[in-house]
This record gives C-alpha cells, structure tokens and sequence, in this order.
C-alpha cells in the first residue's frame, strides 16, 4: 500500500481548492471538495490563524486521512485576548491579562505536541509564553503565578481542566492589567527615551561619514580640475 502527504498552513474553516491545495491534491485524484470540506470542519476553531495540516493520501485506493496540526502557542494566546502583537519591551510594557483557565485552555489545544507529563507542566509551559509576550497571567509575572502553581493554588481548576471564568474574573483581569500598567508606565518610558536616543545615536556617524565622504569627492574633483589647468598652461 502506497501512501502520500500533503503538508499545507491554510487559515482555520477558510480551506479551498485553489493552490496550494488543489494543485497537491490534483495529481492523485482524489475527491477534493471533500477534502476541503473535511478541513474546514475540523479547523473551524481556529478561525483567524493558520493551521498546519496534512492530507494523506492512498494512492491505490484513492482514500484519504486529514491530520489537523495546531498553532503555534504565541497565535492561540494572542487570539485568546484579541491581540495584534505582544509587547516591545516585555519587561515593562504588559499588553494583556490572561486567567488561569485561559492559560488551561491553551496548555490542552497543545499538550500533545509538548514534551510534558502531565496538564500542569503544559499550563506553565504557556506561562512561560506570555511572559515572553509581555502578557501576564492572573496579573502576575511569569515567576509569581508559577510559585502559585507549584504551591496548588490552582491544581483544583487544572485537575478539572477548567477552561471558563467568570464575568467577575474578566473585570479583575481588566483591573489588574490597568494598575500593572500604570506602575510599570515611568520605566516604560525610560526604555522608549533611552531606546530612541540609541536610534539617533547609532543613524549619527552613517550620517557623518556620509558628509565626510561627500567633502572627499568635492576635494578630489577640485584637486583634478587645478591638476589639469596647471598641466594646460605648461603645455602653453
């Protein structure tokens, strides 16, 4: 029995039969619509990301199998929180509040494709994410909410795999980021100045050197002109 795959990124429930898709598929004919259809549905929840996945193909039989990937952690937790892009500089700028249950919810879509033993390993593997994003977890850093989960704070909402909270919890979420952001707001603004100072500083000498250069040329040009002039009246 002869198999193929086909390996594509197409946006979750957006699958179609035009390229790369159908073109891949084409040589084997197999039913593509159904392909697509099969696609579509199994990445419905994943609308708004691209989804890693893989047609295998029976090329005797004409049968096929769909495996559906994940994506990568950084784009589950920006679409969690409705997020463009994660922080400048993460140390000081945090863009984003993320609850417990978030965090489990994400830690479950990607459990399978982490090297962890068990749901709370993988539910701090996404901590370690949105630290990376500038993005804090039940408005704590990276090295706060792990001690709380090391210490089982939160083991009862891991055990049962909790993936909901509650409209009380947003509006904490909500208000903790705000008061992260208004504490951290001074060294922000320190890093913005000193980071736009080193900007200036290092377009400084290219800047220089270009007028260095530039007055170079000019010295050499009138250097050749008096050259040929002197070497005009000689010959007269």
């Amino acid at each position: 029995m002869s198999k193929e795959k086909v390996e594509i990124l197409v946006e979750g429930g957006k699958a179609t039969a035009a390229p790369p898709l159908g073109p891949a598929l084409g040589s084997y004919k197999v039913n593509i619509k159904g392909v697509v259809d099969t696609i579509n549905q199994k990445t419905q929840s994943f609308k708004g990301m691209k989804v890693p996945v893989t047609v295998i193909v029976n090329t005797e039989t004409k049968e096929y199998e769909v495996e559906i990937g994940t994506p990568p952690v950084s784009q589950l937790i920006k679409k969690e929180v409705n997020l463009q892009k994660g922080a400048g500089y993460v140390h000081v700028e945090k863009v984003a509040n993320l609850s417990i249950e978030q965090c489990i919810k994400i830690a479950k879509m990607k459990k399978d494709a982490m090297f962890v033993r068990d749901l709370k390993a993988a539910v701090k593997n996404i901590v370690g994410s949105c630290n990376s994003m500038g993005i804090l977890v039940e408005g704590k850093t990276a090295v706060e909410i792990n001690e709380d989960i090391n210490k089982g704070k939160y083991d009862k909402e891991i055990n049962e795999g909790k993936e909901v909270h509650d409209d009380k919890k947003t509006k904490k979420l909500k208000e903790d980021l705000e008061a992260k952001q208004r504490e951290l707001a001074p060294e922000l603004e320190i890093m913005k100045a000193k980071a736009k100072k080193a900007e200036e500083k290092a377009a400084a000498p290219k800047e220089g050197a270009a007028e260095e250069v530039k007055e170079e040329k000019t010295e050499i040009k009138t250097a050749k002109v008096a050259t040929k002039v002197e070497e005009k009246g000689k010959g007269k």
